[in-house]
């Protein structure tokens, strides 16, 4: 009965997660591509915006598909309204602070910081 009751719950959640972005990624992000480049990004509920450095934005409607979270470490899926799917991972256990966007390949697309620009080395030397 304990495992049915937490099946449901886990169930349930699932759900209610599949509706609109994690608390754990809403918010603004200082990001930084492969190449250097810097960007601001800020989820909301449903949508997302993408600020370059000219100072030009982007506008994505998605949807949160997945979560996983394995040993502390969470993962995010996100599709958007145009079919793209994306990653959205915290590789330090218990820490949202700093993370990865991932292509549907699982390569990195961005790193993101709430606090500061910081390059794909830099994340895992916090480990």
């Amino acid at each position: 009965m304990k495992n049915i009751t937490l099946l449901l719950i886990a169930a349930f959640m699932f759900l209610l997660a599949g509706c609109s972005g994690s608390d754990a990624y809403r918010g603004a992000w200082k990001a930084t591509d492969a190449s250097g480049q810097k960007f601001e990004l800020v989820f909301e509920a449903k949508d997302f915006t993408v600020k370059d450095s000219t100072g030009k934005v982007t506008s994505f409607s998605y949807t949160q598909n997945q979560v996983s979270i394995n040993n502390s470490v969470e993962t995010y899926g996100i599709q958007l309204k145009d079919g793209r799917s994306y990653k959205i991972n915290f590789p330090i256990k218990d820490n949202e602070k700093v993370g990865l966007i991932l292509d549907q390949n699982g390569s990195p697309m961005y790193t993101i910081s709430r606090t500061g620009y910081m390059k794909y080395e830099e994340i895992f030397t916090l480990q």
